[in-house]
């Protein structure tokens, strides 16, 4: 097949990757504030969507670079490696959503890069400290998440302790800004990793002789990923906004809030994070901040085993994709 056609196989794929990520992250920034009934559930997801196409255009490309360079050493990489690893994260994203289980869609994209590389070749293709740096921002920002939101529930009860019900007022309109706020740093963090991905294909194509983001592949995945969030994961956003206590306008606000602030920085300074765990731990953090018998515990189980089971199952779900795309190159 000629390369031309691998990178508009490339584009696609990545574009309904995108999609589907816009479609489970929705739960992300709509969730708490449909649960806290502060806005409508059509409102909150056209709040999310607008927002977050805006979003990769305001932080740059830093973690489309950190994508590209910090996970496999680029001459190993080829069209089909990509291709294969961008299947593999969507399949998992697909099976995940159908669940009903909210999963991060950067676990499973470095997965899917990651068993690609593996099976076409070795190990001796991955840069091991860069991964490592990623996962260690992986893993220590959901952290981050829990404890600002614990923090910020804890400073608001403080200086609230003698207002009145009436202070209810500021924290559900206080939530559309934050909820602006988190939507395009959401979508700046997430929809850079799949530009990087395109913008890699382009350079090992000939398309490109360093690596750049084109403007183009800036506005398809925004808004790829913004229509995603339009249309909504429902099952994902009753999940996100019931299953760990009954969400008020403050844990919304105080959540969204530490989300952002999480987000924002890591799109900045391209740190890859995972939207999905940043938004579920500061959550849980902002019920534990008022009461810890409030948060159902329980419920954290199958959402953390999901997270950890993404990166290897997504791995080994571009497996088969690179044989079927090798068994068709000549």
């Amino acid at each position: 097949m000629d390369t031309f056609y691998y990178i508009i196989i490339l584009v696609i794929i990545a574009l309904i990757f995108d999609f589907l990520n816009g479609f489970n992250d929705s739960a992300n920034i709509a969730a708490t504030i449909i649960a806290s009934r502060s806005m409508s559930p059509r409102a909150a997801l056209n709040l999310a969507a607008l927002a977050g196409f805006a979003g990769p255009f305001i932080f740059g490309v830093a973690i489309a670079r950190t994508i590209a360079s910090d996970i496999v050493i680029i001459d190993f990489i080829t069209i089909q490696v990509l291709i294969a690893a961008l299947c593999g994260a969507a399949s998992w994203s697909l099976i995940t959503w159908l669940s009903g289980i909210p999963v991060s869609s950067s676990h499973a994209l470095i997965g899917g890069l990651i068993g690609a590389i593996l099976i076409a070749a070795g190990s001796d293709a991955l840069l091991i400290k860069g991964i490592i740096k990623i996962i260690i921002v992986l893993f220590t920002s959901p952290l981050a998440g829990f404890v600002f939101g614990w923090i910020i529930v804890k400073i608001l009860y403080l200086l609230l302790r003698s207002a009145s019900p009436r202070a209810n007022l500021f924290f559900k309109w206080g939530q559309v800004p934050t909820a602006i706020s988190l939507a395009a740093g959401n979508a700046a963090n997430d929809a850079q990793k799949t530009m990087g991905i395109i913008a890699l294909g382009l350079m090992v194509a000939g398309y490109q002789q360093h690596f750049f983001v084109p403007l183009w592949v800036v506005f398809a995945c925004a808004a790829a990923k913004s229509l995603g969030s339009f249309f909504g994961g429902w099952r994902i956003i009753r999940v996100m906004g019931s299953r760990f206590y009954r969400i008020k306008p403050l844990h919304s606000f105080s959540s969204q809030l530490a989300s952002s602030v999480i987000i924002m920085t890591a799109s900045l300074v391209g740190g890859p994070v995972s939207t999905t765990q940043v938004v579920s731990m500061s959550v849980i953090g902002a019920g534990a901040g008022e009461r810890l018998s409030m948060v159902r515990w329980a419920a954290l189980k199958d959402i953390m085993i999901s997270w950890l089971l993404t990166v290897p199952l997504a791995g080994l779900m571009a497996v088969p994709f690179y044989w079927l795309l090798k068994f068709f190159t000549p």
